[in-house]
């Protein structure tokens, strides 16, 4: 199985580093699955995207050997199953508040018996081969989101829900459920209070046994968050860095035209490109 290779760096105190798509384009997909993320996550819940544009997103990433990721819009069964039949490895459930509601979704990650997840992988059975249905139970990763103030209270009994592989934290919604909306929300969080709650949540993933991740910003920020000892990172975005580069480019391109050291001589001049 493929995430196999996830499995093995996190056994080995290895962290990995995870891409983030919010672009519905599969051309944009390929790209990021290029650049060796270990992992890359389509984003369905906040991404410009739906299934139509998740599934060939999926199928853009195949030839990279990527581990092709979904974070789904909600704790609901239809999309989680049809996001891992179109070829996701990892579903990434946001809001996940009790233990009763990361059972819940660890069912539908699971083919009978140990879920409730429907028979019908109609793109993964190609994706994966003849012999998905056999390993796709051990294989496939059910990651829930702590992202507020109720799941961070039960983060414990969360952590301990047999079948599930990992804690994912949303800082941006962690920092408003925590601090009632006190602090804005966020990456790469500096708070103590905040700094705390992260390395709390590391704690429960560790005790579990399971995974720990977490949404960063920038790649500074992900590699601290790995000495604290969460095992997946996610840096940045496609959304992000297309601005970022975008940002970085104009503001070279106006300070060097400003002073006249574009072409290497003051002043303007014409003619054709």
């Amino acid at each position: 199985m493929i995430t196999d290779v996830l499995k093995a760096k996190w056994a080995a105190g290895e962290a990995t580093i995870n891409g983030w798509c919010s672009i519905g384009s599969p051309f944009t997909a390929e790209i990021m699955a290029a650049q060796g993320y270990d992992s890359v996550s389509v984003d369905v819940q906040h991404g410009a995207l739906d299934y139509s544009d998740a599934l060939p997103m999926l199928q853009a990433m195949r030839a990279s050997g990527t581990v092709p990721m979904a974070r789904v819009p909600w704790l609901e069964p239809g999309i989680i199953m049809k996001m891992l039949d179109a070829g996701a490895y990892g579903i990434i459930c946001p809001m996940v508040n009790s233990a009763a509601e990361a059972a819940e979704f660890v069912s539908y990650m699971r083919y009978p018996p140990l879920g409730q997840r429907s028979f019908g992988p109609t793109r993964v059975n190609f994706a994966a081969g003849a012999g998905y249905y056999g390993e796709a139970n051990a294989g496939v990763l059910a990651f829930a989101m702590i992202e507020t103030a109720d799941g961070m209270a039960n983060v414990d009994a969360i952590a301990a829900t047999p079948g599930l592989d990992g804690l994912y934290v949303g800082p941006a919604d962690l920092t408003l459920g925590l601090t009632k909306g006190r602090l804005p929300p966020g990456f790469d969080r500096e708070e103590d209070e905040m700094v705390d709650a992260l390395k709390a949540i590391v704690a429960a993933a560790r005790k579990a046994g399971i995974a720990a991740a977490l949404h960063c910003g920038t790649a500074e920020y992900a590699a601290r968050a790995a000495g604290w000892g969460f095992n997946m990172l996610t840096v940045s975005s496609d959304v992000r860095l297309l601005a970022a580069g975008a940002a970085a480019n104009i503001k070279t391109f106006r300070s060097l035209a400003a002073s006249g050291r574009a072409d290497g001589v003051t002043g303007g001049g014409t003619g054709g490109y």
